[in-house]
């Protein structure tokens, strides 16, 4: 029998760090950008009684605390692997990205109530102030999802970030143009409206950042990593006779792991297929932790557990049994 663990590259962890680095400049001019206007625009939506400008307002909020979070975790990531913590403290980006996830559900709701209480009872709204304030937001926002797209975006936490960023960018463009109709019109429930579109993309987003996160913390195979293909794959390996016990999980966005019993053929090379399955799961898959069991066939390893299917994948199909 034999068990081994196996990662490519030897500069993968420096490149890491060199790469959160940067992450960490790019998120931090963002957040100096957003904290400064946001300041700036709760004093005149206050002024100009504006629920969108308000809405855009706490939207910044919660950009500037989700920028915090995405700092905070890619800090606890980049620590080494220790004690219990096998993994290091990497899915903190994840916590990270479904805690964004979950204020843009908490925004949503909140102004959807206010923006149809607005819509029965609609206060008067200084709609040139509230087009003006709109007008910089855009920039500002501009110039602040520009910074985070030059972060890793493949990372979750970041993409949180940037969802946040880019959802209130949105925000400003809605509320630009509800500043411009109130200011021409005199059609104050524009402002109302505004609010309710705002609140609907950030549903949108909340969702995406929840559902993805979702699907690490429970362990789902990645997008695009189909665990039937793989194995039909790996079983059709030279000598290889079964393949079980496969799981393939996510340690957190961008890291995929894979873990599976093989069975080969009696006398051959347990090492020598070994290290083609590896090299096959990081050419083609990009799967770079493996973690692969390697034994000959007989009756003794013929009777070790079964794949999530309960059935092996088999060398002669190339499937699972029932598959097709």
């Amino acid at each position: 029998m034999a068990a081994d663990t196996h990662e490519h590259g030897s500069g993968h962890s420096h490149g890491h760090g060199v790469s959160a680095n940067a992450d960490r400049k790019w998120l931090t001019i963002a957040l100096i950008l957003i904290g400064g206007f946001m300041a700036v625009e709760v004093v005149i939506g206050v002024i100009a009684q504006s629920l969108a400008l308000i809405s855009d307002a706490g939207h910044m909020l919660t950009d500037a605390a989700s920028i915090v979070l995405a700092l905070i975790a890619i800090r606890l990531a980049s620590r080494p692997a220790r004690g219990s913590y096998t993994y290091g403290l990497k899915r903190a980006e994840i916590l990270s990205a479904q805690a964004n996830g979950v204020t843009l559900f908490l925004l949503a709701a909140f102004f959807i109530y206010e923006g149809i209480r607005r819509l029965i009872t609609p206060p008067e709204v200084s709609g040139l102030l509230v087009f003006v304030t709109a007008l910089a937001g855009i920039v500002v926002n501009v110039a602040a999802t520009w910074c985070i797209s030059k972060a890793n975006r493949s990372s979750l936490n970041v993409e949180g970030a940037f969802q946040h960023i880019l959802n209130d960018l949105y925000a400003f463009i809605a509320t630009a143009i509800a500043g411009a109709v109130v200011w021409l019109t005199g059609f104050t429930r524009a402002d109302a409206i505004a609010a309710l579109v705002v609140a609907a993309l950030m549903l949108k987003a909340g969702w995406g950042l929840v559902r993805e996160s979702g699907r690490i913390f429970l362990e789902a195979a990645p997008v695009g990593l189909d665990p039937d293909t793989i194995g039909a794959q790996l079983a059709s390996v030279e000598s290889v006779t079964e393949v079980h016990d496969l799981h393939i999980w996510q340690i957190t966005s961008g890291q995929p792991a894979l873990s599976a019993h093989i069975l080969v053929v009696p006398n051959s090379d347990c090492h020598g297929i070994r290290r083609e399955i590896e090299e096959l799961l990081h050419t083609r898959y990009d799967i770079d932790h493996t973690t692969l069991q390697v034994d000959h066939e007989g009756a003794e390893a013929s009777t070790h557990c079964l794949d999530p299917h309960g059935e092996p994948y088999r060398a002669e199909d190339n499937s699972l049994p029932g598959k097709g």
